[in-house]
Formats: structure tokens, sequence, C-alpha cells
């Protein structure tokens, strides 16, 4: 057994991040400035958006996101219960209604039979979420968008760097939301990144920084002026040159941590194939998945403890584990506003109840990548 703790996913950072985020330091510009704006041209270059806003967070780009395409009360927006209540969440935030439906089973990704079937005369955007980091079925989510005048809006928490069909997640002309928090597959701690069209990002950006006409970069550098407009009530989204300075550094090494994270899955698949105990996650042939989490799903009966004991069994092998995720309709909120219940949507249920998300970061040696295989071995 490890002597040490192997935390689920801490950040993987180097001296070039610790480098670049000093260099912002001893610059005197600490929030939204140079470095931002850089980061957010070299993001969008990256994944070939035509347009690309540095924010605080995921949630805060899918927030600015549904404000910008005037969604609000009276309206529904069609989502899955299998992601972090932050993409439900948002939906709330504006005054509208969340419309919840099931998943595909085999990438836990939304069905887009169901959101077909969800549509009503109120709908006015459909939010996915690239589960884990593989593409939901973007055409046929798209064929009912376009069918019924929808926005579709991608939550790509995950999926950086994913391809659907060749193209990359967030080179098209819709809202598509990224997270960097501290997990994520590139970080700058807390912090986000919404991409789309240039009209929609400008508008987005107004809403992200309290509704003024003129970011502080453009109001107090050299160059700008001290006078500016409020021209609606906003909010205070926008990231820090701080932030960006990490941005910029990860962004550069994408390739190299995708590569790890690939040759990570295929240690895993090749040492728990052999066992019948887990499902383990798939990769669709006309998609490359992100790989931001492994989530192996116990079958039922496969073993003679159930999946919470299983975690703290890894636990006390001192492996870090998680859950992706808790279905969001069975939290209170959404259960006493709703009334929803557990079997309301049977696929996330079901699969979210047999759900373990093994370690899986760059930073795993094979011999860590050993000692998670050992531990599931001997529990098994």
């Amino acid at each position: 057994m490890r002597k040490e703790f192997l935390p689920f996913s801490p950040p993987y950072l180097g001296e070039e991040e610790i480098a670049e985020v000093v260099d912002s330091l001893r610059s005197g510009w600490i929030t939204t400035g140079p470095k931002t704006k850089r980061f957010e041209q070299e993001f969008a270059d990256f994944v070939q958006a035509p347009g690309a806003l540095a924010l605080s967070s995921c949630t805060a780009a899918l927030h600015t996101a549904l404000v910008a395409a005037n969604i609000g009360p009276g309206d529904e927006v069609i989502t899955t219960p299998m992601t972090f209540t932050a993409t439900v969440a948002v939906i709330e935030h504006v005054g509208a209604k969340p419309v919840l439906v099931d998943i595909q089973p085999d990438t836990m990704n939304i069905d887009p039979v169901q959101v077909a079937a969800a549509v009503t005369v109120r709908t006015k955007a459909v939010i996915v979420v690239h589960y884990g980091g593989h593409p939901c079925d973007l055409d046929a989510i798209q064929t009912v968008c376009t069918e019924h005048d929808l926005l579709l809006v991608e939550d790509a928490a995950h999926s950086l760097p994913a391809k659907y069909k060749g193209r990359m997640i967030g080179s098209g002309s819709n809202p598509v939301a990224y997270s960097f928090y501290a997990t994520k597959n590139l970080t700058t701690a807390e912090g986000g990144m919404l991409t789309g069209d240039p009209a929609m990002i400008e508008k987005a950006g107004v809403y992200s920084l309290h509704g003024m006409n003129r970011d502080a970069w453009k109001r107090n550098s050299q160059a700008g002026s001290w006078r500016y407009d409020i021209v609606t009530p906003g909010f205070k989204y926008n990231m820090t040159d701080i932030q960006a300075a990490m941005g910029l550094q990860q962004l550069k090494k994408m390739g190299t941590i995708l590569k790890r994270r690939r040759e990570i899955v295929e240690l895993y698949r090749q040492a728990l194939a052999p066992l019948e105990a887990f499902d383990l996650p798939v990769e669709r042939d006309d998609c490359q998945s992100a790989w931001h989490l492994f989530p192996i799903r116990i079958r039922e009966g496969a073993l003679k403890i159930s999946r919470d004991e299983f975690i703290e069994e890894m636990r006390a092998r001192n492996i870090g584990t998680s859950v992706h995720f808790i279905p969001v309709h069975t939290f209170t909120y959404y259960r006493e506003k709703y009334g929803f219940k557990d079997q309301d949507f049977p696929v996330a249920f079901r699969e979210s109840e047999r759900l373990v998300s093994l370690p899986l970061h760059p930073g795993l040696s094979d011999g860590d990548v050993e000692d998670v295989v050992a531990a599931i071995r001997d529990i098994v």
C-alpha cells in the first residue's frame, strides 16, 4: 500500500507559471490588462474560436451567455441533470426555468432524442455539458436547435482540448463556456472563458464588468480616458492578469497535458479491462475526448460492498477519488421547487449511484497508476 496519499487531481504547475505570475506582480498591472487580452487572443486561436472573453469562472461565462441572449423570466432552457450545479443555477439566476432531460448511458451526455421531445413554445436555449471531456452529439442537438430557433450553449468545463468530428470544441459561433478551476486540464486557479461570435462576446464583455462601456485597461492605460458610461446593470466577472499569466503558460502545455492524460487512460484500460466488476468510460469513433475524467462504474452485484464503501476502501489505501456527479434533480432546492424524484431521470440516477472517478492528471507517474490499480484489485 502507498505510504503517502495520492490526491485525486492536484494542479499541474511548473516554474513557467510561477515566473509569468511574478512578472505580472512586478509589472504593476495585476487586474484585467494586457496579459488577459493576450490570453483571450491566444485561447481563441488555440480552439479556433471567432472570439473569446476571459472571465472569473465557467459559471460567469454561462451566466453572461444567457444574459447576452436576453433569456429570462417565462423562458425555458433544456439541460442535463448529470452536471455540476452551476450549469442549472445560471438558468435560475436569469429567472428562466430549467428543463432537465436524461442522458445517454455510454457517454453520460445529454440525449438528443429527449432534447427534441422536451421543446415547447417557451424553450429558448439548450445547454449541453461535454461530460468528462467527451463531446456531446452536437450535430443531432444543433439540428433540434436550428429547427426550433434555439440558442445552443456548450458547457465545456471538462472539454479542453476536445474534438467533435475533427472540429475543436469552441470553434463555432455559438457560446461555449470553459472552466479553469484548479482541477481542470488548464488552470488559472479560478477562472473561465467564453467563446463565440464577436458581437456576442462584446455584449457579454459589457455585462461582465458592471455594464461599463470601457474596461479598466481602456480607461487606465496611457491612451485611455477616465470617463465611462453604464449601459446596463452588469456583474463583476472579469479575469485578472495574475490568472491570465498562469493561463498563458498552461496553454503552451496543452499538447503535453493531453498526451499524458491519454497515456494514463490507456494504462487504466489495459489494467482494468480484465476486471468484470467495472464498466469503463468510452470514446466514440467520431470524437476526441479531453479526458478530464476517468469515471469507472461498478456493475450491479459485482462487489459485496457499496460504491460509497468502495471509495472509503480506496481512501484507506491512500488513493483519492471523487464522484462526478450527484444529479442536480436530487438536490433539496430542485426537489422542493420542481417536485423532482430520483427516477424522473432513471439513466442519470442509476449511473450516478455506481460512479467513481479515478485519479487522472498529468503529474501521475506510471507507478502512481500502478498503485491505483493495485488498490482496486485488492478491494475486488
